[in-house]
């Protein structure tokens, strides 16, 4: 997601400054390469190039095929074999022995449902979205739909589905689209109209996690400047107003001096919110445990040695809370991955870490250790053709 903030903001500034832009988006990948579909880069008319499509390989010849796109004022399709030999005379030594797949969108600010005019409705809300991104995979020359559906579940001031598509598009798209909302899984599909093959990258979007940490001390410093970097959002909480400032913490969305009990009544919760307990205050973090267990998220993470959390557990049942296996399982104490952390910036490294491997779903082990690929392999299915 910090992509996409990045890309929508650089666009804002070009946009203002009279600027042409175009989107490249990675929207299929057959074998092994740096990014995965969704990955995006934004290129204005001057070369200034926002986001990445790969590790630096592919990012000059793009540019000069988005411009291309901006001097024809159509979408494109550009193929890149790493496996190819003419991809080494031209410069694009990928090395990663896979084909990847790159649309290119000059963006027309005209059109009110442009890629990046989507992608803002996206980032106004923490709430998941699909993002439909349409092209011919089997005719590079035919017309490429490009970034053409933005669904918007359970939004209460719009219609859920911002499209321009034809009916007959809409209606095979829309139960994968509403499926991998459901899902929360991104998919790939193909769609066929008029004697036409299309396929359909099915994205869902999610909102970076929201830090919630109490406690406003020397070593929280790095952890809200680390998460500023990926994109996170970050709220510090803590009882000592002299502490708790915006001063000390400039990067931090929103800082607030509370008891225990009142933080709740003043911060979002949602289910990519994260807890830190890292106040080095034992009452302050048993009175946050008693409200937070209670709420089924996905992460709370408690600073101290382990019999720190066994004593925070045993003192709450005793006092009549009972704690099932989902809640002792999102109870992350000691906090952090194992990687030898001293000082409070490796500290808040590990602790990063620990929670994008558990929003992810992965074991935080090392990659060498794995028996199969790092990403999955991208499927494509068939939609069902109406009759």
């Amino acid at each position: 997601m910090k992509e996409i903030q990045d890309i929508v903001r650089a666009f804002a500034q070009h946009e203002k400054a009279g600027k042409q832009t175009a989107l490249a988006t990675v929207v299929h990948v057959e074998g092994s390469s740096y990014r995965r579909p969704g990955a995006r880069m934004l290129v204005s008319e001057d070369g200034q190039l926002t986001g990445a499509i790969s590790g630096g390989c592919l990012e000059g010849d793009a540019l000069r095929k988005a411009r291309l796109a901006m001097a024809q004022g159509k979408p494109s399709l550009v193929k890149y074999d790493t496996m190819d030999d003419d991809d080494a005379k031209l410069g694009v030594g990928l090395g990663c022995n896979g084909i990847i797949h790159i649309l290119i969108e000059p963006i027309d600010t005209t059109q009110p449902t442009h890629p990046l005019a989507l992608l803002q409705k996206v980032l106004e809300r923490r709430r998941t979205a699909v993002v439909v991104t349409l092209f011919s995979l089997q005719d590079r020359k035919a017309p490429q739909p490009g970034t053409c559906l933005l669904y918007l579940p359970h939004h209460q001031n719009c219609q859920p589905f911002q499209h321009f598509l034809s009916p007959a598009l809409l209606a095979q798209l829309e139960p994968h689209v509403l499926q991998a909302a459901a899902q929360e899984e991104s998919q790939t599909v193909e769609l066929e109209e008029q004697g036409q093959t299309y396929t359909a990258f099915v994205e869902v979007l999610k909102p970076a996690p929201a830090l919630v940490i109490c406690g406003a001390g020397n070593d929280v410093l790095p952890l809200v400047h680390l998460a500023q970097v990926l994109g996170w959002h970050t709220t510090v909480v803590d009882g000592r107003a002299n502490y708790a400032t915006a001063e000390r913490f400039p990067t931090a969305q929103q800082v607030i001096v509370s008891k225990p009990e009142q933080v709740l009544s003043q911060v979002a919760v949602d289910q990519h919110t994260v807890f830190l307990l890292l106040t080095h205050n034992y009452n302050y973090d048993i009175a946050m445990l008693r409200q937070l267990l209670p709420l089924q998220l996905k992460y709370v993470g408690v600073l101290g040695p382990k019999k720190k959390t066994e004593r925070l557990l045993e003192e709450l049942q005793q006092e009549g809370m009972y704690l099932d296996s989902e809640q002792r399982q999102s109870l992350f104490g000691p906090v952090g991955l194992d990687i030898g952390a001293e000082t409070s910036e490796e500290i808040a490294l590990s602790i990063l870490a620990e929670i994008k491997a558990v929003f992810a779903q992965r074991g935080g082990g090392n990659l060498r250790e794995k028996a199969l690929p790092i990403h999955a392999a991208q499927e494509t299915s068939a939609a069902p053709f109406p009759s």
